[in-house]
């Protein structure tokens, strides 16, 4: 079977309602997994962890940043680390079966559909950068 882990970054580690209904939007797509849900109340941020077939890994990465985005209010956010929003990183990682490449073009389809159908800026990293100054996640982040 073909899967990539996702591991992205939600800005609230403290609001359990918040956290459960991001974690609902991935689990209630078929073809992905929520393996673990790790909230940290000090840098109000919670880690999900999920795998997918990466024709499910779009659409539960595009439902859990669409629930993000209408659940966590960044005005009010506070937390020990920076951030970018609602969303903070969605990285794909290939587990088996799936090249880096195809993380790669999982990331930018994701990042369109969010740009395109929800108005969200989107910073792809790493080796989606499509610019060589947002290759290191550092350097994206800096100055929120």
């Amino acid at each position: 079977m073909r899967l990539v882990e996702c591991v992205p970054n939600f800005s609230e580690g403290r609001d359990r309602g918040i956290i459960d209904a991001i974690a609902a939007a991935i689990g209630d797509v078929e073809g992905a997994t929520v393996l673990d849900v790790d909230p940290g109340a000090g840098a109000n941020r919670t880690v999900v962890t999920f795998v997918a077939r990466p024709e499910s890994a779009v659409e539960a990465g595009f439902r859990a940043i669409r629930t993000a985005a209408e659940r966590i209010d960044m005005r009010r956010h506070k937390g020990e680390h920076p951030r970018l929003g609602a969303t903070d990183v969605f990285p794909f990682v290939p587990v088996s079966g799936v090249k880096m490449a195809e993380c790669v073009a999982l990331a930018r389809a994701l990042g369109q559909c969010v740009a395109a159908e929800l108005g969200i800026p989107v910073y792809l990293y790493e080796h989606a950068a499509t610019r060589p100054e947002r290759r290191r996640l550092a350097d994206v982040r800096a100055g929120e």
